[in-house]
């Protein structure tokens, strides 16, 4: 059972200013069970109640889940004033809802990114203790060896003194590699290979847990997934390693 007030129901589900739909209310337009409901305060059961305006039945979805393939210079934020964040690329529609990027991608790099208004998702999704896998495709300024495959199985130490988790490096040309890594430290991939003296020229994320960025998904685009597959995700996050 999900008690929602009226205006806010209509305001998320339609993707319509809360001051717009409490004017359309108040001139009579919204109903709940086939009832004309005047009061924007008005309580209701989302899960139950049917709620229509200008007749049009009005579905319901608690959550949003979003993928998107996040371009170069946008930042993983929600808010601000001199940079374009991932939640300025959504449509409008999604602007009346509390989204979020979940976890974090830095401003240059791109790829796979989830975005949400499940806290409870996201927490779950991400969480440290699960050794959750993220998956990368980097592009180098110089070559590639078996040396550094093999330092990175061993747990790379950072000029920090910060020790590593064993990390997968698949090399696929001379300056390109796929790492798939368990954690998420600060700029982690960038650091690693700034140990064996290579710098990254191109990072993209293809992939975290079992969810893979699709392919049809071009730079800038994004997708929902049903909360069907969120709940899945949550109970198996893991994605068999190759």
């Amino acid at each position: 059972m999900e008690k929602i007030r009226l205006d806010k129901f209509i305001s998320n589900q339609k993707g319509i200013s809360r001051s717009v739909v409490r004017k359309l209310i108040l001139k009579g337009q919204a109903t709940v069970n086939s009832v004309t409901v005047r009061d924007f305060s008005y309580i209701l059961d989302a899960d139950a109640d049917e709620v229509c305006l200008n007749g049009e039945k009005i579905g319901y979805n608690k959550y949003v889940y979003i993928l998107m393939n996040k371009p170069k210079g946008v930042i993983c934020s929600t808010d601000d004033k001199r940079s374009k964040t991932v939640i300025d690329l959504l449509p409008e529609i999604y602007k009346n809802r509390n989204l979020f990027p979940v976890g974090r991608l830095d401003k240059d790099t791109t790829g796979l990114l989830v975005i949400t208004d499940d806290g409870g998702f996201a927490h779950s999704f991400i969480s440290p203790k699960k050794h959750i896998e993220k998956s990368y495709i980097v592009m180098l300024d110089g070559k590639i060896d078996e040396q550094i495959k093999e330092k990175f199985a061993n747990g790379v130490v950072l000029k920090d003194g910060t020790t590593l988790k064993s990390a997968m490096l698949e090399i696929l040309e001379e300056s390109k590699a796929r790492v798939i890594i368990t954690e998420g430290k600060y700029h982690q991939i960038k650091r690693m290979f700034g140990t064996v003296g290579l710098g990254v020229n191109e990072l993209h994320r293809e992939r975290i847990g079992s969810l893979s960025l699709p392919h049809d998904l071009n730079t800038g685009e994004f997708c929902e997934i049903s909360s069907k597959t969120a709940q899945k995700l949550q109970e198996n996050p893991r994605c068999v390693q190759f």
